[in-house]
């Protein structure tokens, strides 16, 4: 199983950007009976960020904007399952705080997460990510 991480999903979502290509091709060779998929965090973390920039639109063509991009990240997410945060994850996210893992919290989720699922996290952002004991994490837009 493959997890994609909320910036993933946002480079994914604009189709441009530093390495996005790359990712591309790299999603592209996933196996077919091999699981893509993103956690309930990212998308709470990617609609945060939207619902941010609908709220503070201030002109209607904004506003049009702003909600076409909010409705092109939900396709996002429709396109692959997404992983619940549940018992076992947050078991695992207070066993990490335990261990004083330094990392923001929506992190130390979506680690637990992939943890419990023992699958491979695709980020960017490796310096938090390795940062959690055992996670599998890469970086495909290098």
């Amino acid at each position: 199983m493959i997890v994609l991480d909320s910036d993933i999903i946002s480079l994914l979502d604009r189709k441009s950007g530093e390495g996005f290509e790359k990712l591309v091709r790299r999603l592209n060779a996933v196996p077919d009976d091999e699981r893509v998929c993103a956690t309930i965090i990212s998308f709470e973390e990617n609609m945060r960020g939207w619902l941010g920039q609908i709220s503070a639109a201030r002109r209607p063509e904004n506003h049009v904007i702003a909600y076409t991009r909010l409705q092109r990240l939900l396709q996002e997410y429709q396109r692959r399952d997404v992983l619940p945060y549940d018992s076992s994850a947050a078991a695992v996210v207070t066993s990490l705080q335990r261990q004083h893992i330094r990392i923001g919290t929506m992190d130390l989720r979506i680690g637990a997460i992939v943890l419990t699922h023992d699958a491979l996290l695709v980020s960017r952002n490796l310096r938090d990510f390795e940062q959690i004991p055992h996670l599998r994490v890469e970086d495909w837009t290098r």
